[in-house]
């Protein structure tokens, strides 16, 4: 069962500003103080029987005091975490770097340079209208109170009344966690020396309780007025994957596989629970979450590691490919140009000689054997008028 974080309030004050996105839920700072949560990571490990979260929050502003609210399934014990699992975290699931080389120049590359080179008892039954306090104790940075309270509006009016001003409508938020006879985990936040601001990477926060399934609670980031993102690691014995939306893009994998070589914390947290799984979420309309999150085992245990290519222009001895190809491509249809141009002006010459296809016969001498007659016949048409000559008779 995970954990989900609402930041609450600035207890600095009465003067509430409009609230401020973080990823852990909504941030109302008071008194004219600011306090913004820059980046926000839980660590869910799940054994099919236990449930531990480690929370690091990493704020920034000049409010003094911040204090949140965590819903939980039964009895929670809470320590302090340690920071070097976060780092270990961050090493074991690092995208892996890749080199892709494309041909065309892209934008960067010249000639196109325009471009800029994330086991307590069950809990008893509470009497309406009454808050129990389960403990209450100082860690590091923070002041915990573990809390059970059947009606969540007598548990808003104990959160003002100890310190822990909350933010309008969250009686109603949390109505659903109270009808399941959750309990709360109530966080202040006060810096040990009086006057300094909270800045930086604060100690993580570890629980640990009873579960039979693993629930991610989103109901509470209902109330978030800008986007909200999720980033979860979870540790179990499969890979796990969200069963539905709620409400938000598509989650995403950004890593999953089974861990090996481990040491420090990582490896005391992943003892039982070795598969890794870190899930990524955008909801950019707060507003649509329609619930908690349930985590399931996935189809298969199929490893994953995302890539982060660096695109490089194609080159061989520092030049260009392209512009090789291309200067190599201009040469070719330069010289077929000439050879074309020489037989056209060949052609062109001949036709101007009268040499063009011309075409000699040899004719074949007569032999002195055989003669060679030439008959030749004229005629000639002559009208003649002329006596007709008498032959002379016998007796002439």
């Amino acid at each position: 069962m995970a954990v989900f974080v609402t930041l609450l309030a600035i207890q600095l004050g009465s003067l509430v500003s409009p609230a401020y996105a973080c990823g852990c839920g909504a941030l109302l700072p008071g008194d004219q103080r600011q306090i913004r949560v820059g980046r926000e990571v839980s660590v869910v490990r799940w054994d099919g029987a236990r449930e531990q979260i480690v929370l690091s929050l990493t704020v920034d502003g000049n409010a003094e005091r911040a204090a949140w609210i965590m819903p939980v399934p039964h009895r929670a014990t809470v320590r302090l975490g340690d920071p070097e699992l976060f780092d270990q975290l961050a090493a074991a699931t690092a995208p892996v770097r890749r080199t892709r080389h494309h041909f065309w120049p892209q934008d960067g590359d010249w000639p196109l340079t325009t471009g800029d080179a994330v086991g307590a008892p069950p809990p008893p039954r509470t009497r309406p209208g009454r808050v129990g306090v389960v403990g209450r104790e100082r860690l590091g940075p923070f002041d915990v109170a573990r809390l059970t309270a059947a009606d969540p509006t007598e548990l808003d009016r104990w959160l003002h009344a100890n310190g822990f001003t909350a933010p309008p409508g969250l009686a109603d938020s949390l109505r659903p966690y109270a009808q399941r006879r959750w309990e709360y985990v109530a966080v202040r936040l006060a810096p040990e020396t009086a006057g300094v601001a909270l800045r930086g990477r604060l100690d993580p926060l570890r629980l640990d309780f009873a579960s039979d399934r693993v629930v991610y609670p989103m109901r509470l980031s209902r109330s978030a007025a800008a986007p909200q993102s999720l980033g979860l690691y979870v540790l179990a014995a499969h890979r796990m994957e969200p069963a539905s939306r709620i409400g938000g893009e598509r989650p995403r994998v950004t890593f999953a596989g089974r861990l090996t070589a481990t040491t420090g914390p990582l490896r005391e947290l992943s003892t039982g629970a070795p598969f890794l799984t870190a899930v990524a979420q955008e909801f950019p309309h707060p507003s649509d979450i329609t619930g908690d999150h349930e985590l399931r085992r996935a189809a298969a245990d199929t490893a994953f590691r995302q890539a982060v290519y660096e695109d490089r222009l194609l080159v061989t001895a520092g030049i260009p490919v392209w512009l090789l190809t291309l200067a190599g491509a201009l040469l070719v249809l330069n010289a077929v140009a000439v050879v074309l141009g020489v037989r056209w002006g060949r052609r062109r010459t001949d036709a101007v000689t009268g040499t063009d296809d011309v075409t000699i016969t040899p004719v074949r001498a007569a032999t002195p054997a055989t003669p060679v007659t030439t008959t030749m016949t004229a005629t000639t048409a002559t009208t003649t008028t002329a006596p007709t000559a008498a032959h002379p008779g016998p007796n002439g």
